[in-house]
């Protein structure tokens, strides 16, 4: 069925070689897409299929599972076709940056902030990447898995991560 999604369909025709992976879970339509292209993509969507709305920026952190270690995740939402969407793209920690999204969706600016704050994912051309939860002192990042329990200074967890 996600296949056959309006907007997958579209993104085959104008980006084949960036679309790595399509897939639906419970109705939820994920698009996952090389992060060299990942603008170019969201713009798009703005622009040509009224996805108008970027409700939320996250991401992943899949220590010890894949190659790429982190996935960043746009939530999109379509107000006019009554329509959501997810776009994903895989973040290596060899290279932990992605280009700013805040360049198609103002919004942006303040969701990428917090990725940036607690998993220490660099977002290039931001306008003002700084931390915007923890103090500007703090050390680490809080969301990533190898992160202390204990908080900084304490042994990284050392137990199972699922």
């Amino acid at each position: 069925m996600a296949e056959n999604n309006r907007a997958v369909v579209k993104l085959k025709e104008k980006f084949a070689s960036s679309v790595v992976e399509v897939a639906e879970f419970r109705g939820e339509v994920s698009v996952t897409v090389k992060k060299e292209d990942l603008l170019a993509v969201l713009a798009f969507l703005k622009q040509s299929l009224q996805y108008n709305l970027l409700t939320d920026v996250t991401a992943i952190d899949y220590l010890g599972k894949k190659e790429d270690r982190f996935m960043m995740v746009y939530l999109l939402c379509s107000i006019p076709n009554k329509d959501r969407l997810r776009i994903k793209a895989a973040v290596s920690e060899g290279d932990c940056r992605i280009e700013s999204a805040s360049q198609v969706w103002a919004t942006a600016d303040w969701l990428e902030r917090e990725v940036f704050d607690l998993f220490g994912i660099t977002f290039d051309n931001h306008p003002d990447l700084r931390r915007i939860l923890m103090t500007p002192d703090w050390e680490g990042h809080p969301l990533r898995k190898d992160y202390p329990l204990q908080g900084p200074g304490r042994e990284p967890y050392k137990g199972r991560l699922s």
